[in-house]
């Protein structure tokens, strides 16, 4: 479960980037900012996963919430309104799972 979820936190740093890049394409400096930092911390959960599962772990779960927290009321607001937050929403939960199931069976 640990190389599963360390894999998932590299795809979504990666993914969280290139959203933030997205964002500031569109005129967003915050997108970019913010999604630079949270992607940033995604590919340290990432790394630190290597060589200390548990801090990784734990970095990803808290980027995770942070990141479902900032995007699942909008997505509840919005009425279903996919992009961005939707993704991130899902991407979000699936983190938090994923970081949840692995310190549980750690």
């Amino acid at each position: 479960m640990i190389t599963i979820a360390k894999f998932y936190f590299l795809i979504f740093g990666i993914l969280t980037i290139a959203g933030g890049a997205m964002g500031a394409a569109k005129g967003s400096t915050i997108s970019l900012v913010a999604g630079g930092i949270a992607g940033a911390l995604l590919l340290v959960a990432f790394y630190l996963m290597g060589t200390q599962p548990t801090p990784g772990l734990i970095t990803g779960l808290v980027v995770s919430l942070a990141l479902a927290g900032r995007f699942a009321p909008i997505f509840a607001k919005k009425g279903g309104a996919f992009m961005p937050a939707g993704l991130m929403t899902i991407l979000s939960c699936i983190g938090l799972i994923l970081a949840v199931f692995a310190l549980v069976k750690k």
